[in-house]
């Protein structure tokens, strides 16, 4: 194991450099910039902007080929931990995603959490009263769960929250708190609206995991090792709990591969839709916007996340599942 962590660990540097390249690329592929995009606007305004634009050029270095401008961001993140500036908000790109990561972090942990004590004894439900009332009515709520859209069920939740209980939407809390400090009644006031994002986020997630768990433990529940161990008296708790579970626990752990990229882009429609303060709407409008020092920072996370997650996930799979430590 010791080795193959080492392997991955070092196949991790190419890839996250590999992908920032692209990303940097890609970014940069619209005709423009930011700075046309503010000419632009200046322009419509009647003021003489050339000058402006030209200081802000040369003091952004917009107008250096892409290579050097890519050299750059990479050497001041990796010899200086700087990620570059922001464009559009004229501060460093750490000041402006600092604020939302713990938010972001926050919610998307509460969802995991959220989708695992759903998904976990419900699909264990299901395959084992297979074809009973519950399994079909778990069945029919999982369809549900994965047809609707997020930012629909969204949207009909914060109308039935407004119009029925009277609550304020959108947001973490409510307006007469935004700019109070932390107390109790604050946070009460956000264990109030933060349920209704992780339940939104995580609905579709735990209807996933449900059919899932439901076909993994179907194919390990009439496997010889299970009859074996019924014939030798073992309850059937304890056997279900031991064996078939356990093998079928496999998918939950993979789950960390993605859900730690989520942790920095989430839903972004939903958060549009629910005026989160998380990274998901801050990495859509520097992507419109053409920020490309804070799309990029917010990319190379996720991307970054994506590769230690499939680390992570791997040696906990490993871990948990003799049958893939011996291969």
């Amino acid at each position: 194991m010791g080795g193959f962590i080492l392997r991955r660990v070092l196949y991790m540097i190419p890839t996250v450099l590999l992908v920032s390249i692209v990303t940097f690329v890609i970014i940069q592929l619209p005709p423009g910039d930011y700075l046309d995009s503010l000419a632009a606007e200046l322009g419509e305004s009647g003021v003489d902007n050339t000058a402006v634009v030209e200081q802000l050029r040369e003091q952004y270095g917009l107008g250096q080929p892409m290579y050097l401008q890519y050299w750059k961001w990479m050497t001041g993140i990796l010899l200086e931990g700087d990620f570059g500036i922001s464009f559009e908000k004229n501060l460093p790109v750490t000041d402006v995603i600092w604020d939302r990561l713990g938010w972001t972090f926050a919610i998307s942990l509460m969802t995991l959490f959220f989708i695992w004590a759903v998904a976990l004894p419900i699909g264990i439900y299901s395959a084992v009263r297979k074809y009973s009332m519950g399994d079909y009515v778990a069945t029919f709520i999982g369809f549900i769960g994965l047809a609707v859209p997020n930012f629909l069920l969204a949207l009909v939740m914060m109308y039935v929250s407004f119009r029925y209980f009277g609550q304020s939407v959108g947001g973490l809390v409510s307006p007469e708190y935004l700019d109070q400090p932390w107390s109790w009644p604050k946070f009460v006031d956000l264990l109030k609206h933060i349920w209704m994002p992780i339940f939104v986020v995580g609905t579709s997630g735990a209807a996933a995991l449900i059919r899932i768990m439901r076909a993994n433990l179907l194919d390990e529940l009439y496997r010889p090792y299970v009859v074996t161990a019924r014939a030798k008296g073992m309850s059937e708790f304890q056997l279900l709990m031991r064996y078939p579970v356990r093998v079928a626990l496999n998918p939950f752990i993979s789950t960390i591969g993605w859900i730690l990229p989520t942790l920095v882009s989430g839903e972004i429609i939903v958060a549009v839709v629910m005026n989160l303060p998380t990274t998901g709407p801050l990495l859509l409008r520097a992507l419109l916007v053409q920020d490309m020092y804070l799309a990029g920072s917010l990319i190379l996370i996720v991307s970054l996340l994506t590769v230690i997650g499939t680390l992570l996930s791997d040696v906990l799979l490993a871990w948990v599942d003799p049958r893939i430590r011996y291969q």
